[in-house]
């Protein structure tokens, strides 16, 4: 190409154009030079602290353990997404994205100084080496138990496919202490833990997706193809996604994929290096672009969840029910940083396909106390749905149609947490050798009178909201010099409002009871059988399925209301 000087007029513009582009470069090389400077002056000091103490501070230091200890704190300036992972770390991570790991398949729970086993995978080494829920564990390999943390004690229990361990225990069936020989091998925990019909004429197929691992997108396509294949003639389809916390970014495209046509915008991703500017398309061809969707989100669902929330709402593909969702739309990747050891870090925001991005917290922005804040309402933006209803950015994706999200009552709660729902789902699975399939148990009046009776002398004391108000007046008054004056109406007023455990036993019944029947389901028929015992009174399902049994109420919610 033939280089053309500027005539005469145009020279003098053009060379200060000219010096302008120079100074701009100058500019920014010198920014990064001022930048790389800062790095590298910032890790010589780091470096020459970290030898002066290593020379003379008066106790011996862990090397490994200080820096972890540096690195976080440098990383909780940003967001708490972005993680150091040593290797020792790793295997918790990889955990985390394949649902894979070596191990004997059992969850761990702790009573006080003792630890038993809690949940068994089904088909597991623990289950096949003949392990209960219940049991008590008295040691690992000839190791003691007695008061060791579930970490340490999972640490004992992880080990290479094929390795042996020999767990001593004492029974919950039998009461006797024995000896297993417990085979490990590679332990993987499904995505989609459970799938099945659900609905008065069981006509509507229910997924649970749990976690956005490696092919999980495959997993929900192939429960589907399944009960496709049972009943030909399914009415609808409900995902469930609460309690969902993400994943993989990928296998949520493949998710949305099962409903959406190829060629379909997801998400796209947007960070500070333009290698992160991507937009994510659905490849391959829908399971069925016609069927009614609902998704089933809650506080707790997140990220790759939000995704597939959020793109089935935003393409008016189906209805989205529950409560409002968590409000991650930020991007993980991770980097290797040597010695098997791995930077978690955010590299981008993500963007639903009406170009919304959903994320809650500004991290960007802290406050005097370093803390960050939600996003203010001034910079929520709206936007527009396929069909062109408003859906708004920031705070999560917020359902179309909303059911309350269940919380524990404190009689529930204290139950739980003193391991009573545990402790009786015990003594009743040993007392029975079986009982009804999961989604049809319930216990009986005499048998919940029994767990009443059972509790009687059981230690479990709370408080209610009611009292811890009541506690916070006590302190005001004392505060403000007036507890004196009023101590007797306070003491009457505690009076009255001190709670009897029993009516609130008979006042919370169903829920106790729910949780109870859950808990021994779960023995029988392991973690399908919880999922398939909890749906039975599970109200967002209900008002989901109450839904796709009216095709008219379900497309009045994906127009724009006049």
């Amino acid at each position: 190409m033939q280089f053309k000087t500027p005539n005469n007029s145009n020279l003098k513009s053009f060379i200060i154009g000219a010096a302008a582009v120079a100074a701009l470069s100058f500019f920014i090389q010198a920014k990064k030079a001022d930048s790389y400077f800062e790095l590298s002056k910032n890790m010589e000091v780091f470096a020459n602290i970290f030898k002066e103490l290593n020379t003379y501070y008066v106790d011996p230091i862990e090397p490994g353990k200080l820096t972890k200890v540096g690195i976080d704190a440098m990383l909780n300036d940003l967001d708490p997404y972005t993680n150091y992972i040593t290797e020792s770390d790793i295997e918790e991570y990889e955990f985390m994205t394949t649902g894979k790991y070596g191990g004997i398949g059992a969850a761990l729970r702790k009573k006080d100084k003792e630890t038993y086993i809690g949940d068994i995978y089904e088909n597991s080494p623990a289950q096949l080496g003949g392990l209960h829920t219940g049991d008590k564990l008295i040691s690992i390999d000839g190791k003691s138990v007695f008061d060791k943390s579930i970490d340490d004690i999972s640490l004992l229990l992880k080990g290479g496919e094929g390795t042996k361990l020999i767990m001593k225990v004492k029974e919950a069936n039998t009461d006797i202490e024995s000896e297993k020989v417990i085979v490990r091998g590679e332990i993987e925990v499904s995505s989609v833990p459970y799938a099945g019909f659900v609905g008065q004429n069981n006509d509507i197929a229910f997924v649970k997706l749990t976690q956005f691992t490696q092919a999980c997108g495959k997993m929900v396509r192939n429960a589907l193809d399944s009960l496709k294949k049972a009943k030909p003639s399914i009415k609808g389809v409900v995902v469930d996604l609460r309690g969902n916390p993400g994943g993989l970014l990928d296998e949520a495209v493949e998710v949305c994929n099962i409903f959406l046509d190829r060629g379909q915008l997801v998400v796209s991703t947007k960070g500070k290096d333009k290698e992160w500017d991507k937009n994510f398309n659905t490849q391959g061809n829908a399971w069925d672009t016609k069927i009614p969707v609902t998704v089933l989100v809650n506080g707790t669902s997140a990220s790759a969840s939000e995704i597939v929330a959020g793109t089935i709402q935003d393409l008016d593909r189906g209805v989205v029910l529950g409560a409002k969702s968590y409000g991650k739309g930020l991007v993980q990747t991770t980097r290797p940083v040597g010695f098997n050891a791995r930077l978690k870090l955010t590299t981008a925001k993500y963007y639903t396909p009406s170009g919304r991005c959903i994320q809650a917290i500004d991290y960007s922005h802290r406050d005097a106390n370093g803390l960050a804040d939600k996003y203010a309402d001034s910079l929520i933006v709206n936007y527009k749905t396929k069909n062109g209803r408003t859906v708004k950015s920031g705070g999560g994706v917020s359902p179309d149609l909303a059911t309350e999200d269940e919380k524990l009552s404190p009689i529930a709660a204290a139950l739980y947490a003193k391991n009573f729902f545990f402790d009786y789902a015990t003594l009743y699975a040993k007392q029975h050798k079986s009982i009804s399939k999961a989604s049809e148990f319930s216990l009986s009046a005499t048998e919940f009178a029994d767990f009443n009776n059972w509790l009687a002398n059981k230690d479990y004391a709370y408080k209610t909201k009611t009292e811890i108000l009541l506690d916070s007046l006590n302190s005001s008054a004392k505060e403000d010099k007036l507890f004196e004056a009023s101590k007797t109406e306070l003491a009457a007023l505690k009076s009255k409002m001190m709670h009897d455990k029993k009516q609130d036993l008979l006042k919370n019944k169903d829920e106790v009871k729910r949780i109870l029947e859950n808990e021994i389901a779960s023995r029988y028929y392991f973690q399908k059988g919880r999922i398939a015992q909890g749906l039975r009174e599970d109200k967002t399902l209900i008002k989901a399925i109450e839904l796709l049994s009216k095709p008219s109420d379900f497309q009045a919610l994906l127009q724009v209301k006049k």
